[in-house]
């Protein structure tokens, strides 16, 4: 696997061999870091060439997983699959409920008030959640790799047959569809294909896609990102790198501060917020006992630590237990390679 690099002023530059690395870090030339899970060098000496491969991104969307392959005309250095962000829609409708339900109750609420963006051209806030969650894993992406292109399997929503046209504008998937490839064409080369174009591409390298969908195997998903990205810049007919990394977007209750059900006595607990005492959730320490952890939540016995896979730990935590390290974009783990 290929080791991303980039220069003193966080430019990204050509990935390096493994061997490589481990000299430049022996030889004081590149410090290691870090980004989001993967490891990285920063090179602390000017780079003797700055030559440049066409290096492409594949995206496979989908409803419940997702796959993302960085691929050059020579190598496949990452494959990403990555946890669709699909919940936002509900708990627009449950704020909502929450909301009209106070206003019943003598508490603090927000009076009812014209809808300001009925006549404003928006997205809804699930619809757009699902889509920032893919331009924010390609922002990742070009902060360690220099990439040019991107490919996308276009996908279409169904719509009434005999309809007019503007029927496909009432669709959130298109819609949302629309202001993704907007946004990727201001920043890369945009390319899409339809489904059967990528399944014509997998047929013809024999290579065999996986029924089960939600399996953390490269087979599942990341081989259509694949063949998107040799799609768009070619290479040899089987990749050379199979393993996959796993992502899913972190929960956040950055507004929900107590329980929506009272406890005994008719109180809610403290419930969500985002920050406690200096520190932050979702900020990746080192514990002295459970070693790599991310900080959860707070509560009166201490501070909350899950690991990486989203099992949790303890609920007692204290401050000098375990050394901060960074904060979090999403949760991460290893997943599965598979021969193909």
């Amino acid at each position: 696997m290929f080791v991303p690099v980039v220069d003193k002023h966080q430019k990204p530059l050509m990935p390096t061999k493994p061997s490589r690395a481990r000299k430049w870090m022996r030889d004081k030339k590149a410090t290691p870091f870090f980004k989001n899970g993967v490891f990285c060098l920063r090179l602390n000496v000017d780079p003797s060439d700055r030559y440049f491969q066409e290096i492409a991104v594949g995206v496979d969307p989908g409803s419940k997983k997702e796959g993302f392959t960085v691929k050059s005309e020579s190598h496949t250095y990452l494959n990403v699959q990555a946890d669709a962000h699909n919940k936002v829609g509900k708990k627009i409708e449950k704020r909502r409920e929450l909301r009209r339900g106070r206003r019943s109750r003598k508490c603090p609420n927000r009076k009812n008030r014209m809808n300001r963006l009925g006549n404003k051209v928006r997205i809804p806030a699930g619809t757009r959640a699902r889509w920032d969650w893919k331009l924010r894993i390609l922002g990742w992406l070009s902060k360690l790799y220099p990439i040019t292109r991107v490919c996308v399997e276009d996908i279409k929503a169904p719509t009434i047959e005999h309809a007019k046209k503007w029927n496909q504008s009432f669709s959130p998937l298109e819609v949302g569809k629309q202001w993704f490839y907007t946004e990727i064409a201001k920043r890369w080369q945009l390319r899409t294909l339809q489904g059967w174009e990528t399944k014509a591409i997998r047929d013809r390298l024999s290579l065999k896609k996986s029924s089960k969908k939600l399996s953390e195997t490269f087979d599942a998903h990341c081989v259509d990102s694949w063949c998107l990205a040799y799609h768009s810049v070619g290479g040899d007919n089987l990749p050379d790198n199979t393993d996959i990394f796993c992502i899913s977007p972190i929960p956040i209750r950055r507004r929900e501060l107590h329980r929506q059900n009272p406890q005994k006595g008719g109180k809610r607990p403290r419930y969500g917020g985002t920050t406690w005492n200096g520190l932050v959730k979702n900020t990746l320490v080192r514990h002295v006992r459970h070693g790599l952890t991310r900080i959860s939540g707070f509560s009166e016995q201490g501070i909350s630590l899950y690991s990486l896979e989203g099992k949790r730990l303890c609920q007692n935590g204290k401050t000098k237990d375990f050394r901060v390290l960074t904060r979090l974009n999403f949760n991460y783990r290893s997943g599965v390679s598979s021969a193909c």
